[in-house]
């Protein structure tokens, strides 16, 4: 029964998304150097079904109309806020326009950035655990699932990553795609130079241990200098909220009780 369920789920999607691609397609609303790149942010935010890079399109164009027609209407057409001036009401409409247009796209921009910020806190980690695999003698693939099975938990979405990666290793003619691929789903720095290096041990034949043992110490030491980066920041982050919120209670705690007791003697004498 979940089974037929799943199968129906999956059909219906399949019949909307081919619905969705030919009305966009006829409208000529579809390039293919777009559909590409919304399908690899999609693999970049941890997201699997191609087939959502039609309704990121389509929402580009759906929520500016929708939204846009319901700003009018309530600005111009019911004049909901006669108050305001005309050049308000036409930045109103305008920022609704723009923010409807590009809020697919922060939205997956914004899904991309944390995906990318939690396999970076892993990284390091990862890379040591494949330079003692590497040492013990298992081959490449077999260390990235061995990475995939003991930073799973930790690090779900790294986990994620090279546990594909095995896969692929395992399956795909030309390991160098497997490498790439993973370059291609990670929107990181770090993880396109440890694919060059994976791809140059493969085809020189240079020791992985060493290099990845040098690149995961050259990661710890850009996490350290990113934590002191932000540790040094603090004091200027804090100074608006201590002047705001501290000092005042402060002059209150220490100056209310010789206000009162000045008070109190003004009115006795």
């Amino acid at each position: 029964m979940a089974s037929t369920n799943k199968r129906r789920k999956l059909t219906n999607r399949s019949e909307a998304t081919d619905r969705l691609r030919s009305v966009l397609t006829s409208f000529k609303m579809v390039q293919e150097d777009q559909l590409k790149k919304t399908q690899t942010r999609l693999m970049q935010a941890g997201i699997r079904t191609k087939d959502l890079a039609f309704f990121i399109i389509a929402a580009r164009f759906i929520m500016p109309l929708v939204l846009g027609t319901v700003a009018v209407l309530v600005i111009y057409v019911f004049d909901m806020f006669p108050a305001w001036s005309w050049l308000r009401q036409y930045l109103t409409v305008a920022a609704v326009l723009v923010g409807s247009y590009k809020a697919p796209d922060l939205w997956l921009s914004n899904k991309v950035k944390k995906r990318s910020h939690a396999v970076r806190k892993g990284l390091p980690d990862a890379l040591d655990l494949l330079v003692i695999c590497a040492e013990a003698g298992l081959t490449v693939d077999a260390a990235f699932g061995r990475v995939a099975r003991e930073l799973g938990k930790a690090y779900p979405e790294l986990g994620d990553e090279c546990g594909l990666t095995a896969i692929e290793l395992g399956f795909l003619n030309e390991r160098r795609q497997a490498f790439e691929n993973l370059a291609t789903r990670v929107d990181l720095e770090a993880v396109r130079g440890v694919v060059t290096t994976m791809i140059q041990t493969e085809k020189y034949g240079t020791p992985l241990a060493s290099a990845l043992r040098v690149l995961s110490a050259e990661f710890r030491n850009d996490r350290m200098m990113r934590a002191e980066e932000k540790a040094a920041r603090l004091p200027a982050i804090m100074t608006v909220p201590l002047i705001l919120f501290i000092l005042p209670t402060l002059f209150i705690v220490i100056l209310g009780p010789a206000a009162c007791s000045i008070k109190d003697s003004f009115i006795n004498g």
